[in-house]
């Protein structure tokens, strides 16, 4: 075959696969936004539109004030380092973020990525080997199961939530040097709450340790928005805390492993997502260090969140809709089949609402979904309207009586 040949043939099957994904309906087109993050946003068609899915929990992410602590970031640290952290890119205000990070979340040290995606990706292989084993939850995120497959540790999967299968996955593990069960704090397509309460008590039976992925729950669960440990009541017991700030805590990029100093130590010489990426924007650090003495100070913005998530659900339930049951501020609106869910996406975008449908491959077959996501930036106002368009839109498909 020429390298003519071999160009068109590898060109035209790329076409054939994208084509396939649009004709299955997987292809996921990006919408364009020309404004900031928000409770309401502008699309760049121009139409305003309240904002229903994204990951803004705490509505910080467009804020003036946040913005304005990145602009003051950048003007006494620079736009970058051109560097990675251990031969000149570590600044005062990273090492102040991550003390921050490590009183905020009760650990004794911590160590920043450029994404979350790296935190996971560059945990396991440097921590565990053939040695050991790494027990998992079945609904794991994406980075979570690439780190592992980085790592030679034996893998064994539990059930979803399942906590007897845990159990049998522990046994089966015994004869293993050290074990780490993971699992994300909360996930997301779900919104389901990860039981680390009964995790601990099966890690302290079976001498394991427990990481947890608290990429949806840090800055807002728990009492005071320290995450699922402390909405569990486990604080102090859980050995390797990794998460974003790309969320709740600002919503720009960055990650972040917490835990013991001897691991952060280990990753801080063996993580290879840190030895082989630049440090994150002073910009991002700076931020994201004022997000956290905020959310350290007082937890309105976490109390507006809940009290948002509640009102919500109790209505979209009284309209008749089946959502997942839970207390988190993701609520998935199930409609169970896959083309309806487009549809209703699409529906709701016409009548000023932002949301996405949510299908097979990423949900499970017969369980598609529009995934809602609260903020405590929506106001009851907002979340009246979008109650009201749900309404109209069920009855328009057909959904509702």
């Amino acid at each position: 075959m020429s390298n003519h040949q071999a160009q068109s043939t590898f060109y035209s099957g790329l076409q054939q696969t994208l084509e396939q994904l649009r004709e299955q309906g997987l292809y996921k087109p990006e919408r364009v936004l020309a404004s900031r993050q928000g409770a309401e946003v502008v699309s760049a068609d121009g139409r305003t539109l309240i904002n229903m899915c994204a990951n803004n929990y705490l509505g910080l992410s467009g804020q003036e004030w946040v913005a304005q602590a990145s602009i003051d970031a950048t003007e006494k640290y620079g736009y970058g380092l051109s560097s990675v952290r251990f031969i000149c890119g570590t600044q005062t205000v990273h090492k102040q973020l991550e003390q921050a990070i490590s009183r905020f979340l009760g650990t004794e040290d911590t160590i920043l990525y450029a994404a979350a995606f790296d935190a996971n990706g560059g945990v396991f292989e440097p921590l565990f080997d053939e040695n050991d084993a790494i027990i998992s939850d079945a609904l794991n995120h994406a980075s979570i199961i690439d780190g592992i497959r980085l790592c030679k540790a034996a893998r064994f999967r539990y059930a979803h939530n399942d906590m007897a299968d845990l159990e049998k996955q522990l046994q089966a593990a015994a004869d293993k040097r050290h074990k780490i069960i993971v699992t994300d704090g909360v996930f997301s397509m779900d919104g389901t709450i990860a039981q680390l309460d009964k995790i601990v008590e099966l890690a302290e039976k079976y001498g394991a340790l427990v990481m947890i992925d608290e990429c949806h729950a840090s800055g807002f669960m728990g009492k005071t928005g320290r995450g699922t440990h402390e909405h569990h009541n486990v604080v102090g017991k859980i050995d390797i805390i990794t998460g974003t700030l790309g969320k709740a805590l600002g919503g720009a990029m960055g990650g972040f492993t917490s835990g013991r100093k001897e691991v952060i130590e280990m990753l801080r010489q063996k993580s290879r997502p840190y030895l082989f990426s630049n440090t994150l924007a002073p910009s991002i650090a700076g931020a994201s260090l004022a997000v956290l003495e905020r959310l350290s100070s007082s937890t309105e913005l976490r109390d507006r969140l809940h009290e948002n998530t509640a009102y919500f659900r109790k209505e979209i339930e009284r309209l008749g809709f089946t959502i997942k049951p839970g207390t988190h501020p993701v609520v998935p609106v199930m409609l169970f089949d896959a083309p309806v869910a487009q549809k209703f996406a699409a529906r709701m975008y016409e009548l000023g609402v932002l949301l996405s449908g949510f299908f097979y491959p990423v949900v499970p077959m017969g369980q598609a979904r529009v995934r809602v996501q609260l903020s405590a930036a929506h106001t009851r106002e907002q979340l009246d309207t979008v109650l009201k368009a749900f309404g109209q839109a069920g009855h328009e498909l057909g959904l509702l009586k």
